[in-house]
């Protein structure tokens, strides 16, 4: 997978582990378009989230299917590569992304349990909260080795996260992706 076969790279993780503006900052960074997963939750599911209640696979299917849409309608506009903040929180999700979407560069953000729940504890005006923080945990489902993507630890600066995706794209070797997924940077 290299730079110019890469068309939608998404950024995923748990609540609180910055995929928004690592995904917003790596899109610009790429000259290319940035889809945010949140906005395509139904109204439903927000105010669920909102309450604290986790969603059901049967609430995130759709869901996934609309973020899906939403990367294929903004890489028709040719406009660069597509980056998408989406929790993508298991394999069966990323699977249903990468059959949708071809190949996707999976960014997993982690971080420290204080650093995820200090951030939550900041975070205004999002319908996703600290309540959401250990059944995300529960849920998640960490990169597999022959997943296409980097896992990249949110302590470090967002430009350097930004940077460590950037380095990894332009070099066309395989194996700096296809089964990095171990590697955290």
């Amino acid at each position: 997978m290299t730079r110019a076969t890469v068309q939608v790279v998404v950024v995923m993780g748990v609540c609180g582990a910055g995929k928004s503006r690592v995904a917003a900052d790596l899109a610009q960074a790429l000259g290319g378009v940035f889809v945010e997963a949140d906005s395509f939750h139904s109204e439903a599911s927000k105010q669920r989230m909102h309450r604290g209640e986790a969603l059901t696979d049967a609430d995130r299917l759709p869901w996934l299917r609309r973020v899906a849409q939403a990367a294929q309608d903004a890489r028709s506009t040719g406009r660069g590569p597509v980056v998408v903040a989406c929790s993508a929180l298991k394999r069966s999700y990323r699977d249903l992304l990468r059959g949708e979407l071809g190949d996707v560069l999976f960014v997993h953000l982690i971080g420290t349990l204080a650093l995820l729940r200090e951030r939550l504890e900041q975070r205004q005006g999002h319908f996703v909260g600290e309540a959401l923080l250990d059944s995300q945990l529960a849920t998640l489902e960490p990169l597999e080795r022959d997943e296409a993507g980097m896992t990249v630890d949110v302590s470090n600066p967002v430009r350097t996260i930004v940077q460590a995706v950037m380095d990894v794209l332009p070099g066309g070797d395989p194996a700096a992706t296809h089964g990095a997924a171990g590697q955290v940077l």
